[in-house]
């Protein structure tokens, strides 16, 4: 039985763990539950899977009594308690948080040598120097939730070490990708959490309206399976029934096809080596109809190229870009600013930004807050 540490369970993502755990109780047990603030759905899976150790980032008058009554689980709060849900008992952390905060965690998941489920982008967009690094010493492997990550490590034969002549990450397009560019001065927030295929979180649904999220996909493609950008594509797919694929020096092409649902990469990446039944719906090929391919165009989406750029270079930069893109996408789901002003943030903050980068985590820290401060002040926002 696998024994998983689930960092971010009650996202979108640390549902759908659950839901596997759920369906297989034989192969799973969930040791540690950490949370951020939707205490009320933490409270039930608490006492669904009685863990060893829970964590919330903040208390409430219900966590107290729930505190009271599960007698043996170990309760931890504040904003950084997540990192005791990491526990030695763990085979496997499953590490869902969203933004910057997913990189402390694989970080101590790597100290303790805990192999690692990764469904937060930033660790990778950040710290991909640091994070492998320190996995290839420690003999920790790191495999990806992420759909489009997921389908090129099947295509790879689950083997990150195989040679491959290119990889090709599929994207649906998000949410505006019919809209022209005088119509994209007008989205709002409501607007860019319709994604026509997914269904996701809503920082990373605007992350792919605003194509930030497939610039992060190819980063972190490079860290993965030790890539050159030059051997990173970008197609958009509007069915979402391919999810990667890889070609090889012979021209042939290995892709990925299932339906749109995250149940099934989390399954691959946590039950991994074996192939369990999921509760995935299949696909059935005469009802798919034509599947459409098409060249994404960076004219209106920006960001893809200001964010691969910032990849590109290196260092701190991908973390100026990623705090930069994360103060603003909350500015624009407040209300405070408007969707083009995400793109605006992205590069003046990557403009303004003077390099320092001293290999450390403490320096990605740095870039991101000065990231973050710089849109704040950018804008008046808080």
């Amino acid at each position: 039985m696998k024994k998983i540490a689930l960092i971010g369970s009650t996202g979108s993502i640390g549902v759908q763990v659950l839901n596997v755990v759920r369906r297989n109780p034989e192969k799973f047990k969930i040791v540690s539950l950490a949370c951020g603030k939707n205490v009320e759905l933490f409270s039930k899976q608490v006492k669904e899977f009685s863990p060893l150790i829970a964590t919330a980032a903040e208390s409430s008058d219900d966590l107290s009594e729930l505190m009271k009554s599960e007698k043996f689980t170990e309760f931890f709060i504040g904003e950084n308690a997540y990192i005791e849900a990491i526990t030695e008992e763990a085979d496997l952390v499953v590490v869902s948080l969203v933004g910057f905060s997913g990189l402390s965690a694989v970080l101590k998941a790597i100290e303790k040598g805990k192999n690692i489920a990764l469904a937060n982008k930033e660790s990778l967009v950040v710290g991909g120097e640091i994070v492998t690094r320190l996995a290839k010493e420690k003999g920790v492997s790191v495999y990806p939730i992420d759909s489009e990550h997921s389908a090129v490590w099947q295509a790879l034969g689950f083997d990150f070490n195989k040679p491959f002549n290119k990889i090709i990450l599929t994207a649906s397009g998000g949410a505006f990708r019919d809209k022209t560019k005088e119509q994209l001065k007008t989205v709002t927030v409501a607007d860019a959490l319709k994604h026509p295929n997914w269904n996701m979180g809503a920082k990373i649904t605007i992350d792919c309206a605003t194509l930030v999220n497939k610039a992060f996909e190819v980063i972190e493609a490079k860290w993965l399976f030790n890539a050159d950008f030059d051997s990173i594509d970008v197609i958009i797919h509007r069915e979402s029934v391919i999810h990667s694929m890889v070609e090889y020096k012979d021209g042939a092409v290995i892709a990925q096809l299932g339906v749109p649902s995250m149940e099934l990469p989390i399954q691959i990446a946590i039950s991994y080596p074996d192939r369990l039944p999921s509760g995935v719906k299949f696909l059935n090929f005469a009802e798919i109809g034509k599947l459409s391919f098409e060249t994404p165009d960076y004219d209106r989406f920006p960001c893809f190229n200001t964010v691969k750029e910032a990849g590109i270079k290196g260092g701190a930069y991908p973390a100026v870009a990623c705090g930069a893109n994360d103060t603003a996408v909350k500015a624009f789901m407040q209300g405070k600013i408007k969707y083009g002003d995400i793109y605006k943030s992205i590069r003046g903050a990557l403009e303004k930004f003077g390099g320092v980068y001293d290999g450390s985590y403490d320096s990605l820290r740095s870039a991101h807050d000065f990231a973050a401060e710089y849109v704040k002040n950018m804008f008046g926002v808080k």
